[in-house]
């Protein structure tokens, strides 16, 4: 996600496949078609991160008047609101 403010990009969220790094630890296992123990493979993913995406939204929409208006991409996830604006 570009962040103007920060003159960069800021990772919002994550997801990497740890094969059977942390199974080994865990002892995770299961048993394959021919019976025998196999570790298995685990993913390791991070939500989205709420405050860099909030401050992005923010700082990219805001408007002269104080409202904020949002990216048409996550308008119909948001009921069709397509902007925020003060009380």
């Amino acid at each position: 996600l570009w962040a103007p403010g920060q003159k960069g990009w800021l990772e919002v969220s994550s997801c990497s496949n740890f094969e059977d790094f942390q199974a080994r630890r865990a002892n995770i296992r299961y048993r394959d078609a021919d019976g025998k123990p196999r570790f298995v493979h685990t993913l390791n993913g991070s939500g989205v991160a709420l405050p860099r995406l909030m401050i992005a939204l923010l700082e990219q929409g805001q408007q002269a008047d104080g409202s904020v208006r949002l990216p048409p991409a996550i308008v119909p996830y948001l009921q069709g609101v397509d902007h925020l604006a003060p009380v």
